[in-house]
């Protein structure tokens, strides 16, 4: 893939209930565009190197890679609850946020106007929670089912969702979100892979160290290489069908 600007943070113009001082990291695909968007969600342990790598993967895929920092107005430590109920209900300062960043890429000259959602682990869960409210495509890796799921999915975009077989938070959910898309007509690819974990999207062990260890007994979290590159494959395509092939 071909070599992109750096990653740097930006400042994101906030609507009405977004974050003060609303920042996100950034970065465009070389060359010349227009080029769809991607508004990508962090984890829970918030934006760190190896979130940035996954914007990074995106522009070196032709995609205007942007991630507001939901933790904007106090780090994980003060926002993380309150991130973690908006997310639960539905609505809050976080779909804000989430949503000046789409504007922003919306707005932007060399962009054609598709914009997609990917999230990770809680980023994953606002994902699917945001579905319906005008991305093109969007991917779900690892996130927690909004209830109730079917209601929550009606008018959804196409979605994209990647589980892991040892995550024991999410037991079932793969099934249950495949059975609901399905049931709602929605366009999707849900897939289960039995021998990864949480987080296995990430190409090197995230979060503090102290916590790892429960992790990765609890939840199976780690990177699975294996598991990682099929749904990189998964992810692409579908963005590219969804998002990149009506630029």
């Amino acid at each position: 893939m071909p070599e992109t600007s750096a990653v740097h943070t930006i400042d994101i113009p906030g609507l009405t209930g977004a974050s003060a001082g609303l920042t996100g990291e950034f970065v465009l695909p070389a060359g010349e565009g227009p080029w769809p968007g991607v508004v990508l969600v962090h984890e829970a342990f918030g934006i760190n190197d190896v979130m940035r790598r996954q914007a990074e993967r995106f522009a070196r895929a032709g995609y205007i890679a942007l991630m507001p920092d939901l933790f904007t107005e106090g780090g994980a430590r003060k926002c993380l609850n309150q991130t973690f109920r908006e997310l639960s209900a539905g609505t809050g300062r976080s779909f804000a946020d989430i949503e000046s960043a789409r504007q922003l890429l919306i707005a932007r000259a060399d962009c054609t106007g598709e914009v997609g959602i990917i999230g990770f682990c809680m980023g994953g869960g606002f994902a699917l929670a945001a579905a319906s409210l005008g991305f093109g495509a969007a991917s779900a890796n690892y996130g927690r089912l909004p209830k109730p799921l079917d209601e929550s999915l009606v008018g959804a975009c196409p979605i994209i969702g990647s589980y892991g077989g040892k995550d024991n938070s999410l037991k079932g959910a793969a099934r249950k979100l495949d059975e609901s898309l399905t049931r709602l007509g929605i366009d999707h690819d849900v897939k289960e892979y039995p021998e990864a974990g949480h987080s296995f999207l990430n190409d090197e062990e995230s979060g503090p160290p102290a916590l790892r260890f429960i992790m990765k007994r609890i939840l199976g979290a780690g990177p699975n290489p294996e598991a990682a590159a099929d749904a990189w494959t998964r992810i692409d395509a579908f963005f590219g069908e969804h998002l990149a092939k009506k630029s």
